[in-house]
This record gives structure tokens, C-alpha cells and sequence, in this order.
């Protein structure tokens, strides 16, 4: 039943603002019982497809055309964010909130810096604004083998301090010369949907990114976006492949 609604409103039968059929509706439509037609809609509002509005009823959400930005052709400008970059180059605003911290690399973290576990790290949490709205989390973690000691210690104090990675290197003489990203989608966890302000429930595409001076990690950085709000448009070069013998 959920599937079916969700089916819906995608293709535009329940469009936005439109009220989605009450209980006794759904019950008698689909020929279930008020409890299953109940679940159906809260699985529904989880997801962010639907909303209540009490004393009127449940609506289909208002969901804004996804917003593009673009990966590939990695660049760092309009401060040294790359998310920066995307929103100046559309015309908009971003700004940011971040806090650092010194740490310990996980099993895992230290697995993606090529470091010992329990390794020390600098851990940034930023939260992202697109035009005042929360857009983007991100947390990174750079090793202090490399930054320690240094002007770059923490990304964003110091005079090389919201540069961007590949100009904050270089600052130490590190030179990044590629970076990796694979992206997957999940289920929001809690702390995400408060700061990104989206239902329990809605789906994130998650973008784990990897900083490269020839082999070994610089910095590496989990970036979360609520799925239903950006879309990523990758482009790369094609280069002529050599005729077959």
C-alpha cells in the first residue's frame, strides 16, 4: 500500500499540496483495516513524502526540483570548498559552521589514511548553508603526521585557514595530485536529520572522499546530503581509444 501511494505521488497522481485520502478512504480503497492504512501513511512521513497538518488532514510534501552539483572535473575555488565552488558557479550562496578536534583514527578512518589504527587525527565537522538553508555535512580527518606541527594544523584557523585541501597542502610543500570519491545512500541517522533538518526516515547519499599526494592519503571526508534535494552530475574527458590493429 505504502509502495503503491509513494508510486503516486513520484508520477504526479498525488501531486504536491494535494490531500492524500483519509483512513476510512485508503481502509476501503485498498481493502485493509484502519491500522494498516495508518502504518501505510506513517511510513510515508517518514520518508518525507507526506506531512500532517493537524485538524486538516495529511498532504503530499512540497519537494523543490533537486539541485546539481558538479563532480569530475574537481576544483576548488570561492574560498577552497569545492561545494562553495558548485553553488558560486550556479549563481548561489554558501556558507559554513565547522568545529575541530583533535582525535584517534578508527580501524576504519585509519584504513582509508593508510595509518595505524588509534593514529592522531584532526576531525572537522562543518555543516554547509545553501543560502541560509542546511545543505551538507561533512566530516574530515586529516593525520598529524602530516599537519601537525604546522600552519594547516586545523583547516580552518591559521593564515591558510577555509583554503581548501590542495591549497592548505601545498602550503607544507605536499603536493595533492587526484582524489577519489565513491558514493552510496542510506537511511539518515539521527543526529543527520536534526542538523539537515529532514524526516527520520528520508534517504542521504553519502560521498566518501579521498585527498592524494601520489599514494599516500592527506585527508579523507564523509559528505551527507539529503537525497531528495541534490542530484550529482559527474563529466570526465573522453579520450580517443587506439584504432584495433
Amino acid at each position: 500500500m505504502a509502495d503503491d501511494l509513494r508510486q503516486k505521488i513520484i508520477e504526479g497522481d498525488l501531486p504536491p499540496r494535494s490531500r492524500v485520502p483519509s483512513r476510512a478512504q485508503l481502509s476501503k480503497q485498498y481493502e485493509v483495516s484502519d491500522r494498516v492504512a495508518v502504518e501505510a501513511v506513517r511510513v510515508l512521513a517518514a520518508e518525507g513524502f507526506v506531512e500532517g497538518r493537524p485538524g486538516s488532514g495529511t498532504y503530499v510534501r512540497e519537494r523543490a526540483a533537486p539541485r546539481r552539483l558538479r563532480r569530475g572535473d574537481f576544483h576548488e575555488r570561492a574560498g577552497g570548498s569545492a561545494f562553495a565552488s558548485d553553488l558560486a558557479a550556479q549563481g548561489r550562496t554558501g556558507t559554513w559552521r565547522s568545529s575541530s578536534e583533535t582525535t584517534t583514527a578508527t580501524p576504519a578512518i585509519a584504513a582509508r589514511l593508510d595509518i595505524e589504527p588509534g593514529a592522531p587525527v584532526v576531525r572537522t565537522d562543518y555543516v554547509y548553508l545553501d543560502d541560509g538553508e542546511p545543505a551538507m555535512l561533512t566530516a574530515s580527518w586529516e593525520p598529524l603526521a602530516i599537519t601537525g606541527d604546522t600552519l594547516i594544523t586545523h583547516p580552518e584557523d591559521g593564515p591558510f585557514g577555509g583554503c581548501g585541501v590542495v591549497e592548505r597542502m601545498a602550503a607544507i610543500d605536499i603536493a595533492v595530485t587526484r582524489v577519489t570519491e565513491q558514493v552510496t545512500a542510506r537511511p539518515v541517522l539521527d543526529g543527520e536529520a536534526h542538523l539537515l533538518d529532514v524526516p527520520r526516515g528520508a534517504i542521504v547519499v553519502v560521498v566518501r572522499r579521498t585527498y592524494l599526494a601520489g599514494e599516500r592519503p592527506a585527508e579523507t571526508a564523509d559528505v551527507v546530503v539529503a537525497a531528495d534535494r541534490y542530484e550529482f552530475s559527474y563529466e570526465f574527458p573522453a579520450a580517443a581509444s587506439a584504432a584495433a590493429p
